[in-house]
């Protein structure tokens, strides 16, 4: 796996179920509720500081999402994607990559064609089986729990970065 993870000079992901529980709370108000786990907070902001690149690309909208990207530095981010492998082409081609340098973390059907063409695709433990056949490594971290920091901390390792 080393060898898939050296060349890593992105890393993509879903957000419900990757970097949340993938729960959806609404509060009594109509406003969505969103948890984040502060070690895969850290882990990103690290990770940015080492030059990986970070992205974010959900189908799903929400304004907590938003807020934390911009509080660990997250540039690159993507809300209400119908198609994925649409902003994934267009990352690569803005930052000059090829799919082998893409780690794609995800954990439901909509993630499959992503984890297939990155050069690294990634599940959290707790991940559905469609998304978890065609994973190259499924996390020892459930999805809002450190699986996001388990895989950057992965990578910056097979780097020499960490």
């Amino acid at each position: 796996m080393l060898e898939k993870m050296r060349p890593i000079r992105m890393v993509a992901m879903d957000v419900d179920g990757v970097l949340t529980d993938a729960r959806i709370v609404y509060d009594n108000r109509g406003g969505e509720l969103k948890a984040f786990d502060a070690h895969d907070g850290f882990g990103i902001s690290r990770a940015i500081r080492c030059g990986l690149i970070l992205a974010i690309i959900s189908r799903r909208k929400s304004a907590a999402v938003t807020r934390r990207a911009r509080e660990l530095g997250v540039r690159e981010v993507y809300q209400g994607v119908q198609d994925k492998i649409v902003v994934y082409e267009r990352l690569k081609l803005r930052h000059k990559l090829r799919d082998r340098e893409i780690c794609y973390i995800g954990d439901d059907e909509p993630d499959v064609l992503l984890l297939r063409k990155a050069g690294l695709g990634v599940v959290p433990y707790d991940a559905m089986d469609e998304a978890r056949k065609c994973a190259d490594v499924v996390t020892r971290c459930c999805g809002g729990r450190g699986a996001v920091r388990e895989v950057l901390d992965s990578i910056l390792r097979a780097k020499k970065l960490l």
